[in-house]
C-alpha cells in the first residue's frame, strides 16, 4: 500500500511541477515577446482569457476553486501522517468467537528475538496491511563486522518461522532492509 501511495505521490508532484514550469516557461516567453509583440504589449489574462476575468461570477469561481485546491493538499497532508501499521492480528476466527493479539506484542518479540542474534545492534519490526493477512517490514542495523549472509538466513529459518508459527498463518510476506552500523568512534585524547 505504501508504494502505490508513493508512486501517487511522485506521479502528482511531477503533474504539478510540470504544469508550474510550463506556465512559467510560457510568461516567460510572452513577456520577452517571442509568442509576439502584441502578446507582450497587453495584459497577460486579457490576452488570452478573452474577457472571463471580467465576468461577476468569476470571483466566487476563484474562491470555490482555492477551497477545493486547499481540500485536497490538506488531506493529502493527512494522508501523508499515516501509517499502514496494522492494530491486532486475527489468530483465530472462526466459530462463536475471535482470537486476537495486538501487534506490538509480536512485533516486540519478533524485534527481541532478532536483536539478540550476533551482528545485530538493532531490530524494527511493522505488520501492516491486515489484521487477517499481515505483512511484516523488519529494518535490521547490523554492525560494521556482522556477517550478512547468517544474519539473514537465520532471520529467514528461525525468527520469520517463529512468527508464522505464532500467528497461525502458513505464510508471511516479509521485507528485510539491512543497514550497516556506522563504526563506534574512539574518543579523542588532547594533548595538553
Amino acid at each position: 500500500m505504501s508504494r502505490r501511495s508513493a508512486r501517487g505521490n511522485r506521479l502528482g508532484l511531477v503533474v504539478v511541477g510540470g504544469l508550474l514550469l510550463a506556465s512559467g516557461l510560457a510568461a516567460l516567453a510572452a513577456g520577452r515577446g517571442l509568442l509576439g509583440p502584441e502578446v507582450a504589449r497587453d495584459t497577460l489574462a486579457g490576452a488570452w482569457t478573452g474577457g472571463v476575468l471580467e465576468q461577476r461570477w468569476m470571483p466566487y469561481a476563484a474562491v470555490a476553486v482555492a477551497l477545493l485546491a486547499g481540500f485536497l493538499a490538506l488531506r493529502w497532508l493527512l494522508l501523508q501522517g499515516m501509517n499502514d501499521t496494522v492494530g491486532r492480528v486475527v489468530l483465530d476466527g472462526g466459530g462463536d468467537g475471535r482470537v486476537e493479539m495486538s501487534e506490538g506484542v509480536a512485533r516486540g518479540a519478533l524485534e527481541r528475538e532478532v536483536s539478540d542474534y550476533p551482528g545485530v545492534r538493532r531490530a524494527r519490526a511493522r505488520l501492516t496491511e491486515s489484521g487477517n493477512a499481515p505483512h511484516l517490514r523488519l529494518a535490521l542495523t547490523l554492525e560494521e563486522d556482522a556477517d550478512v549472509t547468517a544474519v539473514w538466513e537465520r532471520v529467514s529459518a528461525e525468527a520469520l518461522a517463529d512468527l508464522r508459527q505464532a500467528l497461525g498463518l502458513g505464510r508471511v510476506p516479509a521485507v528485510v532492509r539491512m543497514s550497516m552500523a556506522a563504526p563506534v568512534r574512539a574518543p579523542r585524547r588532547e594533548l595538553a
